[in-house]
């Protein structure tokens, strides 16, 4: 069965995927940015919710390029430890999902083994960072090399259904060595289709839905008050579960 991983940033969301089937989250902040580091707080939320499924923490000190300063290398790693003595204590499975390029788009070798080494034996996905590399190919080589446990990509396009090519090539390069997970715009209508091209054995999606903010006072002349919100939404996972069910 493919697995389905939901990328989200809400401690409820987190309770809704799980009950409508997800089988690990990617716990994120300012998804708007694609994604950012949440809070500590947020972390430890989380895992005293859901019951049994994994968690994977995103670590992304901001959004925009993945060319990172020591600066923001130093938090990262102060963020991997303490979201790895919240995992010390929990029972769940807990990862972490966190990448690094050159400015030449290569994967930053020396800022990769430091994140590692600070996420200690917690399984490590490299984020989409990945479609950023001038060759994926080469760079999958190179996480492979580096113990890396997955990678998520949409194989370099815009939509994992316009690089279903690329990334059946990919799942073939990595004979198992480490899993592709596509990742890019997945949803009910298409994963099966994602799927059966290309022979990812797992998925990742966000499941959105718009509903109305709670205040009943608001100020026209605040921009970030638009009077709607953004939460996690059962249909989208239960959809991509049922195809993928009908599609065995």
């Amino acid at each position: 069965m493919t697995v389905v991983e939901v990328c989200l940033d809400d401690v409820a969301g987190a309770r809704v995927a799980e009950d409508a089937g997800a089988d690990r989250l990617e716990l994120c902040a300012g998804l708007a940015e694609g994604g950012t580091t949440p809070s500590i707080g947020t972390v430890e939320a989380v895992l005293g919710t859901v019951r049994e499924i994994g968690v994977n923490v995103l670590v992304r000190p901001r959004g925009g390029d993945f060319v990172h300063t020591p600066d923001e290398v130093g938090v990262m790693c102060a963020d991997i430890r303490a979201v790895a003595r919240l995992r010390a204590g929990s029972p769940l499975p807990v990862g972490f999902v966190l990448g690094a390029l050159t400015p030449d788009g290569e994967v930053d070798v020396p800022v990769l083994r430091m994140l590692l080494e600070a996420c200690g034996d917690a399984p490590v996905t490299f984020h989409r960072a990945f479609d950023a590399t001038r060759d994926l190919a080469a760079a999958l080589d190179v996480l492979i090399g580096l113990g890396v446990a997955r990678v998520l990509t949409s194989g370099g396009r815009a939509t994992a259904l316009d690089g279903a090519a690329t990334l059946a090539g990919l799942v073939g390069r990595a004979e198992e060595r480490i899993t592709v997970m596509a990742g890019g715009s997945v949803r009910g209508g298409n994963v099966a289709e994602i799927v059966a091209r290309t022979g990812v054995p797992e998925v990742h999606l966000r499941a959105p839905a718009v509903v109305p903010g709670r205040s009943r006072h608001r100020n026209p002349h605040l921009g970030y008050d638009t009077g709607e919100r953004t939460v996690t939404a059962a249909e989208p996972i239960l959809d991509v579960r049922r195809r993928l069910s009908r599609a065995l």
